[in-house]
C-alpha cells in the first residue's frame, strides 16, 4: 500500500474536482521503450512469450481469408434498461458507423440499428502485431426497447475487410418482478492462468442457462505482462519467463526449454512446465483474455466492475527495480538492477494509465442508470436488484489516488514524483473536499439507487465491487470501504456484498459494524437469516477464479471468529439462485470437478 500523502491545504482541500471520465494526464513526458516487452530472450512484440510461443486464442468471427486485413475478434454484451449493448472489437474500425441487425427470428433479422465507435492510440498499435489477436476500434450499439425475458437474434454486418458474424442471439432481463428463479455467476480475480478448471465450470453454466455473469474485477491480469523480466521466487516451482528457481535468474544463459514448442495436448493459455503463460505485451494479455472467454461473453451478458490490476500498466515495482529501469530509464536488455524505485503516474505508457483499457473494452450501463459509465451502475433482473460500484477511486483514501490526494502546500497540480502508478480519477464529481465521503458522486449516487428500489418488485438486493470490507486477511483499505460504504449497505437492508481481491474464498457471519457478529441472522452454519431492520450485512468473498497469482495464502495465523469457511486451495466461481420472494441460496462451485465446496442459504423472516 502507498503512504497517504500530505494533505491540502485550505481552499484547495475543499475545491470542486470533476472528471466523468478522467481523462489521461500528460503533463510529463513518458521515457521508456515505445513497446515494452516482458520478454529478456525477444524483445520483438512477436515475443517468444516467457516460454511459450506467442498464445493464440480463436477470434469471435472467423475470417474469410488466410490473411486477413481486419477481423471483428471480440463480441459481448450487456444489459441496459429496456434492452441489451452489444458490443465488439476490430483492429482498424468497421470503415464507418456500426451497426448490429436484429429481430425476434434468426432468419428474420428486420431491424437495423447503428452505433458509435471509440478508440485509443494503444501500445503497441494494432498495424504491428497479428490483426486477429488485436483490437483497438470498439464498437457499441444499443438496442433499446426490446421485451423483457425474451431471446432475440442479430448479426453484425462486415465492414472495412471484416466478415460479417454468424446469427447470434441474446435474452433480455426479466422485468422487475417478474417471480421466475434464476441463477447468476459471481467470479472476482480470474486471468486465464490457473483458470481452466473455473472456465469450464462457467461454461457448463451457461450451457445449464444462468441468466448472467457478473465478474468483479481483476480481469485480465494484463499488468502481469513484466513476469517474464522478474527473478524467480524462491516458491516459484517454474518461473513465468521459462527458468526455474535453481539459481539461473535472468538475464543469463537461458535453459534449452524455453525455445521448445509445447508439449502435445498442452493448452498455451494454462500454463504447463516451460513456464507461465502471461503474454509480455500489456495490450495482447487483454486481447488474449477477451477472446479465450468468448463462449461465456457471445452467450450471456458479462457485467463488469474494475479492479486494481485494471488501473495501469504497473502497480509497483519489481524487487530489483527492473520496471524502473525499463519504463524510467528505457533499459530493455542485460542488467535490469535498479537501486531505487522511480515509478510514477508517467511511468506507463499514456494508452496504459487511469483504467483506459478497461474504459474501452467494455460497456456498462451506468450513463442510462445515472451512474458512470463502466464503474457504477446498476440494474433489476426478476426479483432481484443489482449494485455495482467503484472500490477502487471515488471515495475517500481509495486505493487509486485522484491527484488531489498527491498534492502538497498550494499546488494545483502535482510534481511528478510525488504521483504514483495507479493514480486514477475521479470518474466522478467531488463537490467539496475530497476529506468528505458525502461529496463524492459515486456515494450519492449509491444513496439515491438505494433509496429509490421497490422492495416489493425486487425484495433482494445484492451489491459488488472489488475489494471486501472484511477478511481473515485485514489490510487498511477495508477501513476506509467499510467508512464510505458499509453504513448506506446497513440502513437499506442490502442483503449481501460480494468481493473479492483476496485470492481465495471466504464466507462471513453476517456482520454489524465494527465487525460485530449478528447471531439473531444465524440459523445454522448454513443458513443465514435476514431479518427486516437488521443491523448487520452478509458478506462473501470469491477471489479463488484463477489467475497468474495464485491463491493468497493465511500461512500459520488463525482464522478470525468473523469467518464460517475458508477456502484457499481450490478454484472455482459462485452461484447465486434467487428462488423466490424469501428464499435464495449461494454455492462455491470447485473448477476441478464442479462439486460444490460451500453452500448458503438466505431467507428473508
Amino acid at each position: 500500500m502507498k503512504a497517504f500523502t500530505t494533505a491540502v491545504a485550505g481552499a484547495l482541500a475543499a475545491a470542486l474536482v470533476s472528471a466523468a471520465p478522467q481523462a489521461v494526464d500528460t503533463t510529463f513526458p513518458y521515457t521508456g521503450p515505445a513497446v515494452p516487452v516482458g520478454d529478456l530472450v525477444d524483445q520483438t512484440v512477436n515475443g517468444n512469450g516467457q516460454g511459450f510461443p506467442r498464445l493464440v486464442e480463436h477470434p469471435a468471427v472467423k475470417p474469410s481469408s488466410a490473411n486477413p486485413t481486419n477481423n471483428i475478434n471480440v463480441i459481448s454484451y450487456s444489459y441496459i434498461p429496456d434492452g441489451v449493448h452489444v458490443h465488439f472489437q476490430t483492429p482498424f474500425g468497421i470503415g464507418g458507423e456500426p451497426r448490429v441487425h436484429w429481430g425476434e427470428e434468426p432468419d428474420k433479422l428486420w431491424h437495423s440499428t447503428k452505433g458509435t465507435t471509440r478508440t485509443y492510440d494503444r501500445t503497441p498499435p494494432c498495424s504491428e502485431v497479428a490483426v486477429t489477436q488485436c483490437s483497438q476500434f470498439f464498437h457499441e450499439v444499443s438496442l433499446s426497447g426490446l421485451k423483457p425475458g425474451k431471446t432475440y437474434y442479430y448479426q453484425i454486418p462486415g465492414g472495412n475487410g471484416t466478415t460479417q458474424s454468424d446469427i447470434l442471439y441474446f435474452s433480455t432481463a426479466k422485468a422487475a418482478g417478474d417471480k421466475t428463479p434464476f441463477s447468476i455467476a459471481v467470479l472476482n480475480d480470474m486471468g486465464y492462468t490457473n483458470a481452466a478448471g473455473t472456465f469450464q465450470q462457467l461454461q457448463k453454466a451457461v450451457d445449464d442457462g444462468i441468466a448472467f455473469a457478473w465478474h468483479g474485477g481483476d480481469l485480465s491480469y494484463a499488468d502481469d505482462w513484466y513476469s517474464g523480466i522478474l527473478p524467480c521466487a524462491d516458491d516459484w516451482p517454474v518461473c513465468y519467463n521459462g527458468t526455474n528457481n535453481t539459481g539461473q535468474l535472468p538475464p543469463g544463459d537461458f535453459p534449452p526449454t524455453y525455445f521448445l514448442p509445447l508439449p502435445e495436448g498442452e493448452i498455451p493459455n494454462q500454463g504447463g512446465p516451460y513456464g507461465g503463460d502471461m503474454s509480455p505485451i500489456y495490450e495482447s494479455n487483454w486481447d488474449l483474455w477477451q477472446q479465450w472467454i468468448l463462449n461465456i461473453t457471445t452467450k450471456v451478458p458479462y457485467m463488469v466492475i474494475p479492479g486494481n490490476h485494471e488501473a495501469s500498466c504497473a502497480e509497483f515495482d519489481g524487487p530489483n527495480n527492473e520496471l524502473t529501469s525499463m519504463l524510467v530509464n528505457n533499459v530493455t536488455t542485460g542488467n535490469l538492477t535498479t537501486g531505487k524505485s522511480e515509478l510514477t503516474y508517467y511511468s506507463c505508457p499514456e494508452s496504459q494509465r487511469n483504467f483506459t483499457a478497461y474504459n474501452h473494452r467494455f460497456r456498462m450501463p451506468g450513463d442510462e442508470v445515472g451512474g458512470v459509465g463502466n464503474f457504477w451502475y446498476s440494474f433489476d433482473f426478476g426479483l432481484a436488484h443489482f449494485i455495482a460500484f467503484n472500490g477502487e477511486t471515488d471515495y475517500y483514501q481509495s486505493p487509486e489516488f485522484p491527484f488531489v490526494a498527491d498534492l502538497t502546500g498550494n499546488e494545483t497540480h502535482p510534481l511528478e514524483n510525488q504521483t504514483f502508478p495507479t493514480d486514477s480519477g475521479p470518474f466522478g464529481a467531488i463537490d467539496g473536499s475530497y476529506k468528505n465521503n458525502s461529496a463524492y458522486q459515486q456515494l450519492q449516487w449509491i444513496q439515491k439507487d438505494l433509496a429509490s428500489i421497490d422492495r416489493t418488485k425486487t425484495p433482494w438486493v445484492f451489491a459488488m465491487s472489488h475489494r471486501p470490507m472484511y477478511s481473515t486477511e485485514v489490510s487498511s483499505y477495508q477501513t476506509h470501504m467499510r467508512n464510505a460504504f458499509e453504513g448506506l449497505f446497513i440502513k437499506y437492508n442490502v442483503d449481501a456484498y460480494f468481493s473479492g481481491h483476496i485470492h481465495w474464498y471466504e464466507r462471513l457471519w453476517p456482520l454489524g459494524v465494527n465487525s460485530t457478529i449478528d447471531m439473531s441472522g444465524v440459523v445454522n452454519n448454513n443458513t443465514y437469516k435476514l431479518v427486516e431492520g437488521r443491523k448487520s450485512l452478509v458478506h462473501l468473498i470469491n477471489g479463488m477464479a484463477g489467475n497468474i497469482e495464485s491463491h493468497s495464502t493465511l500461512g500459520t495465523d488463525k482464522v478470525l471468529n468473523i469467518t464460517a469457511v475458508l477456502d484457499f486451495e481450490h478454484y472455482g466461481y459462485s452461484k447465486l439462485t434467487v428462488h423466490n420472494e424469501t428464499t435464495a441460496t449461494w454455492d462455491y462451485i470447485k473448477g476441478d470437478d464442479g462439486s460444490i465446496g460451500d453452500t448458503l442459504t438466505l431467507i428473508k423472516a
